[in-house]
């Protein structure tokens, strides 16, 4: 029996078994219609919508659509319930247990994944004759993109020229014309790095795009680990068993077996054109923001009976541009640290920042053995992050004392607010690679692509010497242990 971390089908079967799951079986229209659902889903953190009866749809049932596969639940219990079942664990895991679980893999030797004959996704084959991209039910997911983004939450496959790196990544595209993609290719992007290594030889680029792979996949493919590392053996080493891989039917690429839908082609190392404008993770549209993106051309599509084409629909909170893409870069920007001795307790990126910024836990006791000033230490943590991949889509990075939860933004803005003093406190970093998506980059002041990087101490100086001094006026250390039980205990008799 399939499991949900291991196949998309079983799931999307599991949100079904969780009561988190809305079947929409009356017609809607990929143009706009599915993502405004999708929308109002994320935004009031209601059950995540499938779409089975889609206009465009061709007789095989090519494809229904999955909204918000990654989003929030409103149950608090189960609040980070989708991103739990993407690794197998509870749906009342924590976000730092989920977090855990996606590191967990550093620590233990890489398992291979097993290559078999066939798999679901090769149930039915279409030639570049047999489909048509625009007439098939490829979203329009703003009413100011520039296109039909069919790939937001699917998984491109790519390998380097010499066949010793295979790369998975995510990485927007939209629909060009009837047989060609154009995606958004961008360093200090994987998938841009090998593409550079195409553009060298003068050879385009094979490439595989995967979409309803194992959720396992989708998280990794997500996570911004080091250069030359295969997603597919840390996968298996994460989860304790190895990723079921086929080889493609036009290129010598191998895909999740039981992938939903499977595009295969090239991606042009000289051919553009126009990609976007699209409303990106930061929650924004820039009517007319288009740029010159390479061309994919999709030679290829195998599918399953009735496959699933998991959206997400960019925005503002809280969609899986959130949910993945921040935490698994602090989880990344966390190990680092420890792994460079530096005294780091925990990592985690504030939804509400729209996942521009990672507030890090220190360890004061530790700090204080290292007596170290505050510049220094702030400098050791941003000349390692910032100068580096995971640091790419961050821009702001709070030190908080061991008294923080960085899981909870109240506490975090509270010690941003009241510890960092404005210049004195801050570090800043205007020679490095900047993320240009963020709109204050390429829509502000200043270069898109350099610089408008913040280290924030958010330390008062005696946790550098002697410790902490002050008392927080709040219910957890204003009052006395017995009183505050005493309170607890009483808590629905006094009428809450």
């Amino acid at each position: 029996m399939a499991l949900p971390h291991m196949e998309f089908r079983a799931f999307v079967q599991a949100l079904k078994d969780d009561g988190d799951l809305v079947e929409i079986n009356e017609e809607c229209d990929p143009n706009l219609e599915v993502s405004a659902i999708i929308r109002k889903v994320v935004e009031s953190d209601e059950r995540a919508p499938l779409f089975n009866n889609l206009k465009g749809q061709n007789e095989n049932g090519l494809w229904r659509i999955l909204g918000a596969p990654n989003s929030l639940r409103s149950d608090p219990r189960h609040r980070y319930g989708r991103l739990a079942r993407h690794l197998n664990l509870p749906p009342t895991s924590s976000m730092k247990e989920i977090l855990d679980k996606m590191v967990s893999a550093k620590t233990t030797p890489p398992i291979p994944p097993k290559i078999v004959e066939t798999g679901p996704c090769k149930e039915f084959r279409l030639t570049s004759d047999q489909f048509d991209l625009n007439q098939l039910p490829s979203p329009t997911l703003h009413q100011a993109d520039g296109g039909k983004y069919v790939q937001t939450y699917g998984m491109f496959i790519v390998r380097s020229p010499d066949g010793k790196w295979t790369n998975w990544s995510i990485a927007r595209a939209m629909v060009h014309d009837k047989n060609h993609l154009v995606g958004l290719v961008m360093l200090p992007q994987h998938i841009a790095v090998i593409h550079r290594m195409w553009k060298e030889l003068g050879q385009d680029m094979p490439y595989a795009l995967a979409f309803g792979v194992p959720p396992a996949a989708i998280m990794a493919a997500s996570m911004p680990l080091p250069d030359g590392l295969t997603e597919a053996e840390y996968i298996g080493s994460m989860v304790n068993s190895p990723l079921e891989l086929v080889k493609c039917e036009t290129i010598d690429l191998f895909v999740p077996s039981t992938s939903e839908i499977v595009f295969e082609g090239t991606c042009s190392v000289t051919e553009t054109a126009t990609e976007g404008p699209f409303g990106e993770m930061h929650g924004y549209v820039f009517k007319g923001d288009s740029h010159f993106m390479p061309v994919y051309t999709v030679n290829t599509i195998t599918h399953r009976k009735d496959a699933i084409l998991p959206v997400c629909a960019c925005g503002r909170l809280t969609d899986e541009t959130h949910t993945m893409i921040g935490p698994l870069a602090a989880a990344e920007i966390g190990y680092i640290l420890k792994s460079n001795g530096l005294p780091i307790k925990e990592a985690f990126s504030p939804f509400e920042s729209q996942v521009t910024w990672v507030a890090l836990q220190v360890d004061t006791e530790k700090l204080r053995a290292m007596k170290t000033s505050a510049e220094a230490f702030c400098r050791q943590v941003g000349d390692l992050i910032f100068r580096g991949k995971p640091g790419a889509t961050i821009h702001r990075l709070l030190l908080v004392g061991d008294d923080i939860d960085v899981y909870d933004f109240k506490e975090v803005i509270w010690a941003f607010s009241t510890r960092c003093r404005p210049v004195m406190d801050e570090y800043s970093y205007e020679d490095v690679p900047g993320f240009p998506l963020i709109p204050y980059m390429s829509h502000g002041n200043g270069p898109a692509n350099k610089g408008g990087k913040l280290v924030c101490d958010c330390l008062l100086p005696v946790e550098y010497t002697t410790g902490k001094n002050w008392e927080a006026a709040d219910f957890k250390e204003s009052f006395p242990p017995e009183l505050k039980q005493k309170v607890l205990d009483r808590w629905h008799s006094y009428g809450f």
